[in-house]
C-alpha cells in the first residue's frame, strides 16, 4: 500500500492521452514538418534542385495559416507514411488517397484536390508501397474516376486537426486553392467533380 500514491501520481503519465498534441509540437518547434518525395509533376518536384509545384506551394501556404515555417522534407515511398505515422514527420503532402486502409490508420485533413485516378496510375512506372497508385492496384481505375486526395497525420490529435482545417478552409474560402489548382492544372481541382 506504501507505494500506491506513487503509482497514482504516474498514471496519468502511462495515459494515451498524456501526450503532447501535435499542434503543441509543431508551435514548439515553430515549422510543419511535411514530408513528400518530390518526383511527380506538377504535384511536388525538383526543378534545378529547387523544391516546386502544387503541393509544394500548398504547403507552404498550410505553414503560412499555422504562423511556422515550411520545413520540407524529401523522403521514399518507404519512409513517407511510417514516418508520419512515427511522428517523424507532422504531414505528408504527396497526392495521397483517402482510402479505407489509410483512414484505419491516420486521420486526414478534408480533401486539398480530386484527381483522375488513371492519369496518376498512368504516371506510375511502377507503382509504390502505400501511394496512391498502390491503393489503387487492388482494384483498376475507371476512367474519369476521381479521387480525393488529402493529408494523412498521426491519429489521436483533435486540436491540429482542427487547426489545419481552419488553415485549408481559410485558404480555399478567399480563392488561393483554386488559383493554385488553376496556374498548376488549367483547371480548379480543389472542388470535388460533379457525378
Amino acid at each position: 500500500m506504501r507505494f500506491l500514491p506513487g503509482l497514482i501520481c504516474l498514471l496519468p503519465l502511462l495515459s494515451p492521452l498524456a501526450h503532447a498534441e501535435l499542434i503543441d509540437d509543431v508551435n514548439d518547434r515553430g515549422e510543419l514538418r511535411i514530408a513528400l518525395e518530390a518526383n511527380t509533376p506538377p504535384f511536388n518536384f525538383k526543378d534545378d534542385g529547387k523544391l516546386t509545384g502544387f503541393e509544394v506551394e500548398l504547403g507552404q501556404l498550410l505553414a503560412d495559416e499555422l504562423d511556422v515555417r515550411a520545413d520540407f522534407v524529401v523522403t521514399d515511398s518507404v519512409d513517407l507514411l511510417a514516418g508520419v505515422e512515427s511522428g517523424k514527420y507532422d504531414v505528408a503532402i504527396n497526392h495521397i488517397a483517402l482510402t479505407p486502409d489509410l483512414k484505419d490508420r491516420f486521420d486526414f485533413s478534408a480533401p486539398y484536390s480530386y484527381a483522375d485516378a488513371q492519369l496518376l496510375a498512368q504516371k506510375e512506372e511502377q507503382p509504390r508501397p502505400l501511394m496512391l497508385v498502390q491503393t489503387l492496384k487492388e482494384e483498376e481505375p475507371k476512367a474519369g474516376r476521381p479521387v480525393s486526395l488529402a493529408i494523412p497525420f498521426q491519429k489521436g490529435n483533435p486540436a491540429f486537426h482542427a487547426s489545419l482545417e481552419n488553415a485549408l478552409q481559410r485558404i480555399k474560402g478567399d480563392g488561393r486553392l483554386e488559383a493554385l489548382s488553376q496556374k498548376w492544372f488549367g483547371a480548379d481541382t480543389s472542388v470535388a467533380p460533379k457525378p
